[in-house]
């Protein structure tokens, strides 16, 4: 069992080998520091960073991001080392909140390596401060245990430091910062081959994107995963394994000539398209194997054609995010080169000024543009080929996975069984925004589903409405979303409730009455809230019971057994304290035993509850009604931007799907 720790309490550790996860709203930098007796660091090689995160027993993130892993093994831990520090800091210089007063409270779990959760703390009660030390592991008498400290510093890292005994803090916090501005916590350091500063080198590296050997990728990402998703299961910023076809070799054994590829191993390359008289000259791309000649739907492994559809759209998400990742770090690497020979010009003053000088700053330019060219030429091949087989792919997707324009919802019938995953979205990159890759999530959800109907949240790329037609957009892409789950599922296996305590979402919620999908209207009132809460609550204690004793025989015969939407909306409005604390039950026990929620809320509006409702939010994937850039993966730091699947308008396809699954739920009785 969990032991929810407050500020200074603390809990003895039965395993050596931990892993601590840090939740948070917003993008912040996580650290540690090996103290002695004192919690004293003699060094900067006490400090594991983003620019240095591995010391003896400790591994922290690369990034700054909203979630982290970090690794601890106490076993390892040098004799001298009595404190690990668990360090919290919000980075400077990149737009986001200056303090934590700004941000929700970050969450730390503590946990063994089997997943189970050891310890947990939220820090909560800070205010100006923007650097924290959240948690102490300590050694006393040969046994560790875990401490929630909550001690935060208004004057940031380079306070928090100084105060644990470091001379150097100040240096120290400019490195951090620098590393997380500079982009060295996106990638890991280069092989040593790869550091030599050649031009012959740099050319190799630029050519092949950019990604040095070992780097962490994004096709590592186990099947079923999404990108929101698996930061809350995968450690963050650690290094991923490549595929050998695609590590590039070392600068020894590195072939002559040839753009190394980045594309998945289990797909064939689209080939070069021929150059027409008068037109542009054929690419570069290499060439296919023997086989189709262009991209074929199915392109992957897997049992039967969902399966294979399902594959290769998260291969087509792995090979944009490695090829992003190889363009970003080519850019990056050419602007350190680019900097390196100006500093190299500056350094000395009897070349700082005069024709000599500037022409070595213009080469240091010319050089610069030549890599980041490349660059660009190999990411457009790339994008090119991923494009061709995304719009391939799109008109053969089943209605699982189609967005609602496809014609594929003109043919819908009643499905006999599951499918494997259903379509939130699409997801996109800044590097091509018209390359969309839908966002796929495996059925039954693990998680519920949080549609933000605020503005407070929504990142740089959103198009923000008015508040009225902010909530307008959430609700009608809440009902998309649950026709969509009504419409996959066989008939009889789904089952739709609605808590619309206010009655404001009349209009939005009109095509789910007309059909006869709801059972029951909408609830509305206070009492409305209790009287649904109480039936899923009921529902799902009755249905962990018998499983727990293996007595699914002995369920009362009215209890139906088929899996649960509960969509709320306008939360918290008519929810007392007990309704809250149902919610939180069904949102953390529901989805094991098919109660599903969906919310609509604007987070904004349950202020007034403040540290209590986190952990639902956190239980909860959000999704946004505009499209908005706040969903990320773990492996290169990519924010990707999420466009929901929304009905066109005018369109009838909700009501011509809501009419059939209407009719057969009639036929059937139900």
């Amino acid at each position: 069992m969990t032991a929810e720790l407050v500020r200074g309490q603390n809990h003895p550790l039965s395993e050596s080998r931990l892993e601590i996860r840090v939740t948070a709203d917003r993008p912040m930098v996580a650290g540690a520091t090996l103290g002695d007796e004192d919690g004293r660091i003699s060094d900067a090689q006490g400090v594991a960073h983003p620019a240095a995160p591995r010391l003896p027993g400790l591994e922290v993130s690369r990034q700054a991001a909203a979630e982290h892993r970090l690794a601890v093994d106490l076993e390892a831990l040098p004799d001298a080392v009595h404190r690990v520090h668990v360090l919290l800091a919000l980075p400077s210089g990149t737009g986001g909140p200056a303090s934590f007063g700004a941000t929700a409270a970050p969450h730390l779990v503590v946990t063994g390596l089997d997943g189970a959760e050891l310890v947990s703390y939220t820090v909560t009660g800070l205010g100006a401060e923007s650097a924290v030390v959240a948690l102490e592991l300590y050694r006393r008498q040969s046994a560790w245990k875990v401490r929630a400290v909550g001690q935060g510093y208004a004057g940031g890292l380079a306070a928090l430091l100084h105060d644990q005994g470091l001379g150097a803090a100040g240096e120290l916090a400019a490195e951090i910062e620098r590393a997380v501005a500079s982009g060295l916590a996106r990638a890991v350091a280069p092989a040593p081959e790869r550091r030599a500063a050649d031009e012959n080198a740099a050319r190799r590296l630029a050519t092949a994107g950019g990604t040095p050997a070992g780097r962490p990728v994004a096709g590592d990402a186990p099947a079923g995963r999404t990108a929101a998703e698996t930061p809350a299961q995968e450690p963050a910023g650690q290094d991923a394994a490549q595929d050998p076809a695609q590590d590039p070799v070392p600068a020894a054994r590195q072939p002559s000539a040839g753009p190394i590829s980045y594309q998945h191993p289990g797909r064939r390359p689209t080939p070069a398209t021929p150059a027409t008289p008068g037109g542009p000259a054929a690419t570069d791309a290499p060439s296919a194997p023997e086989g189709p000649s262009g991209p074929v739907a199915g392109d992957a492994t897997g049992w039967s054609m969902e399966e294979r559809l399902y594959n290769q759209v998260w291969g087509m998400f792995e090979d944009l995010a490695r090829s992003a990742a190889a363009y970003r770090s080519a850019v990056d690497f050419a602007e350190s080169r680019f900097e390196q020979e100006l500093d190299r010009v500056l350094s000395d003053p009897g070349t700082r000024v005069g024709p000599a000088a500037d022409a070595v700053r213009q080469g240091a330019r010319a050089k610069r543009a030549e890599l980041v060219d490349q660059a660009r030429a190999a990411l457009d091949r790339d994008l090119a080929q991923l494009v061709a087989e995304a719009e391939v792919v799109e008109h053969a997707l089943p209605p699982a996975y189609a967005r609602w324009d496809s014609p594929v919802w003109h043919g819908y019938q009643i499905p006999l069984e599951t499918p494997m995953a259903l379509r939130l979205g699409d997801l996109h990159l800044p590097e091509r925004t018209d390359l969309r890759i839908p966002m796929l999530v495996r059925l039954p959800l693990q998680r519920g589903l949080w549609i933000d109907s605020g503005r407070a949240g929504l990142g740089r790329e959103a198009a923000v409405p008015d508040s009225t037609e902010l909530r307008r957009l959430a609700v009608e892409c809440a009902v998309a979303h649950a026709v969509r789950l009504l419409a996959v599922h066989p008939v009889g296996d789904y089952g739709l409730h609605v808590i619309d305590p206010a009655g404001s979402a009349g209009a939005a919620l009109a095509p789910l009455l007309e059909p006869g999908a709801l059972r029951e209207p909408p609830a509305a009132g206070a009492r409305g809230v209790t009287e649904t809460l109480e039936q899923l609550t009921r529902r799902v204690d009755l249905v962990q019971m018998a499983v727990r004793n293996g007595a699914l025989d002995s369920l009362p015969p009215d209890l139906d057994t088929a899996q649960q939407l509960l969509v709320v909306n306008d939360f918290p409005h008519g929810f007392d304290d007990r309704s809250v604390t149902q919610l939180r039950y069904l949102a953390d026990e529901g989805p094991s035993v098919g109660v599903h929620l969906m919310m609509v809320a604007d987070r904004e509006d349950a202020r007034a509850y403040g540290p209590v409702l986190d952990p639902l939010w956190r239980a909860l994937l959000r999704v946004t009604p505009v499209p908005d850039d706040h969903l990320a993966d773990p492996w290169v730091g990519h924010a990707w931007t999420y466009e929901p699947a929304l009905v066109p308008a005018g369109s009838e396809v909700l009501r011509q799907v809501l009419r059939q699954v209407g009719q057969a739920r009639r036929a059937y009785g139900i």
